[in-house]
C-alpha cells in the first residue's frame, strides 16, 4: 500500500500540476511559454528516471531507496510554492519530475516481488491504477484545489499526507535488503550519460516542435537528431554492458516486444477517455476543471472494483487473456466511434455512455496486457521489465498528447477554411456580428476536429485487436491451496 500510494502520488504530481497550470501562471505572472516549460521539464525528468531507478534501488536496497525518494518528493513539494523566482520554480519542478519518475516503476517491481502467485494479478491491477485511476481523478483534484478551496499551493502540498503514509508503510512493511555498493564498479557511465541526455533532448524537441514549426527550426532539428544519435549509443551500451539499466535482450521474446508495441498504441487510445472530452468541453463550453471533474471520475472511481474483477477473471481457467484484452480494445473503439458524433451542443451528460465503456474497457485491456507481458519473464527480470513498461507508459502518453495536440491544430484550421468557404458561397445572416460569427466558426471547426480525432483513435483501437492474437497463449496462473499436494 505504501508503494501504491507513492506511485499514485507521483502521477497526481504530474497531471494535477498540468491541469492547474493556468492558475499557477496567473499567480506568478508567467507567460504561456513559461508555463509550457514547467510541463516539459517535469516530463523529461520523469522519463529519464524510469529506466534507471531499479538499478539504484538494487544498490541501496528497495526499502531505503524508496523512503529516501519519497522524502525528497515531500521536501520539494513543500518548497515549490515558496520558489523565489521562475528559475527556482523550473529547477524544483524538474527535480520533482525526476523523483516522481523514480517511484512509479517501483510499484510494478514490488507487485512482482512481494505478491505470491494467488494474488499477483491483483497487484498488477493496483499498478494499472497509475494509468486508469490517477490521470482521471486528477481532474477532480485540480478543481478542488483551485475552484473550491481557492489555494493554488495545494496543487503541490496535496502530496504531504500521502508521502507521510507511504514512508511509514514502506518502513514498517518491506524487509531491509543489504546495501550492494560494489555494483558501482560495474556502473554503466556511458549509458547513464547518453540515456539522460538523449531522452531530455527528445522530450524538448517533441514538446517544442509544433510551436517552433518542426524542421524549420534549427533548435528542434539539432535536438531531435542529436537526441536520436545519443539514444542509439545508449541502446548499444545497454546491449553489451554486464550490468545494464535496461536489459534489451528481453525484447527477443515475442510476448514482450509485441505486448510493448500494443501497449504504446493502447496508451494513445486511452487519451480518448480523458484528453478529448476535456478539450471539447473546455474549448467550446468554457468549462473549468470543476465542471470537467465528472468526466474523469466516471472512469477513475469504478477502477477499484473493475480492476480486481479483471484480475479475478484472468485467474479463471476458461479465460484467454488475449480475448479479454481484445474485448477491452473493442469497447474502447466503440466509445471512440460514439464520440465521433460529438456536436458543439454536447455537455457532460452526452459523454456518460462513452465514459462507461472506457471505464470497463481500460482495465480489461491494460491488466490483461500486463499479465501477458509479465508472464514471459522470471522474477529476477521483473525490475528490467518494470523499467521498460513505465518508460513506454510515459512515451506513449507523451507522444499521443503531442500528436493529438498537433492534429487538432491543423484539422481545426482546415475545417475553419472549409466553413468560411461554404459561408461565402451560401451567404449568412447580415445581422450576425463578425466577432460572434468567428467564435461560432471556431467552435464548430474545433468540434469537427475532435470528431476526427475520435475516429482515428477508434480505428487505432481496432487495428490493435488482431495483434493481440499474435501473442502466444498465456495460461492462467496455477493457484494451489495451502493443504494441497505440491503447495
Amino acid at each position: 500500500m505504501g508503494v501504491l500510494v507513492a506511485a499514485i502520488m507521483a502521477g497526481l504530481n504530474n497531471r494535477v500540476g498540468a491541469l492547474a497550470l493556468v492558475d499557477i501562471r496567473g499567480v506568478h505572472g508567467y507567460g504561456v511559454d513559461d508555463g509550457h516549460w514547467l510541463s516539459i521539464v517535469y516530463t523529461a525528468g520523469e522519463l529519464v528516471a524510469m529506466p534507471i531507478t531499479f538499478w539504484f534501488a538494487g544498490t541501496f536496497s528497495f526499502r531505503r531507496y524508496h523512503i529516501a525518494v519519497v522524502a525528497a518528493v515531500l521536501l520539494v513539494g513543500m518548497l515549490l510554492p515558496f520558489a523565489p523566482n521562475y528559475g527556482w520554480m523550473l529547477a524544483l519542478r524538474a527535480v520533482q519530475g525526476l523523483l516522481g519518475g523514480a517511484l512509479i516503476p517501483l510499484l510494478m517491481g514490488a507487485a512482482l516481488r512481494f505478491f505470491p502467485t494467488p494474488v499477483r494479478l491483483y497487484g498488477l491491477s493496483l499498478y494499472a491504477l497509475t494509468a486508469t485511476f490517477a490521470p482521471n481523478v486528477a481532474i477532480w483534484l485540480a478543481a478542488v484545489w483551485t475552484d473550491q478551496l481557492f489555494d493554488w499551493r495545494l496543487v503541490y502540498w496535496q502530496i504531504l499526507p500521502l508521502a507521510g503514509f507511504s514512508m511509514w508503510a514502506v518502513w514498517w512493511g518491506i524487509p531491509q535488503d543489504p546495501i550492494r555498493m560494489e555494483r558501482f564498479r560495474l556502473f554503466d557511465s556511458l549509458g547513464f550519460v547518453t540515456g539522460i541526455a538523449s531522452l531530455t533532448m527528445l522530450v524538448i524537441a517533441l514538446e517544442q516542435g509544433e510551436r517552433l514549426d518542426w524542421f524549420h527550426s534549427p533548435l528542434v532539428v539539432w535536438l531531435l537528431f542529436g537526441g536520436l544519435a545519443l539514444f542509439v549509443v545508449f541502446l548499444v551500451s545497454e546491449w553489451y554492458h554486464h550490468l545494464p539499466f535496461v536489459k534489451l535482450q528481453l525484447l527477443e521474446r515475442r510476448n514482450l516486444w509485441l505486448a510493448f508495441v500494443i501497449f504504446v498504441g493502447m496508451l494513445v487510445v486511452l487519451l480518448s477517455g480523458s484528453l478529448l472530452p476535456a478539450d471539447q468541453l473546455a474549448h467550446v463550453q468554457g468549462f473549468r476543471p470543476l465542471q470537467l471533474a465528472p468526466i474523469g471520475l466516471a472512469i477513475a472511481l469504478p477502477q477499484f472494483i473493475l480492476g480486481p474483477f479483471t484480475a479475478f477473471l484472468l485467474y479463471q481457467k476458461w479465460v484467454d487473456a488475449r480475448r479479454l484484452m481484445a474485448l477491452g480494445l473493442l469497447l474502447l473503439a466503440i466509445s471512440c466511434f460514439m464520440g465521433a458524433s460529438v456536436t458543439s451542443e454536447w455537455m457532460v451528460a452526452q459523454f456518460w455512455t462513452m465514459q462507461a465503456l472506457q471505464a470497463v474497457g481500460q482495465p480489461l485491456a491494460v491488466i490483461s496486457l500486463l499479465f501477458i507481458a509479465t508472464s514471459a519473464i522470471v522474477p529476477m527480470e521483473g525490475p528490467f521489465v518494470s523499467g521498460i513498461v513505465n518508460g513506454l507508459r510515459v512515451i506513449g502518453t507523451f507522444l499521443g498528447s503531442i500528436w493529438i495536440g498537433s492534429f487538432l491544430i491543423h484539422r481545426t484550421a482546415a475545417h475553419e477554411r472549409g466553413l468560411v468557404d461554404r459561408l461565402g458561397r451560401i451567404g449568412f445572416d447580415p445581422g450576425t456580428g463578425a466577432g460572434d460569427l468567428a467564435a461560432r466558426i471556431g467552435h464548430q471547426a474545433f468540434t469537427l476536429s475532435i470528431a476526427d480525432s475520435y475516429r482515428i483513435l477508434g480505428v487505432l483501437a481496432l487495428l490493435l485487436i488482431p495483434l493481440t492474437f499474435f501473442l502466444f497463449y498465456t495460461p492462467p496462473p496455477v493457484v494451489t491451496s495451502p493443504g494441497s499436494k505440491g503447495a
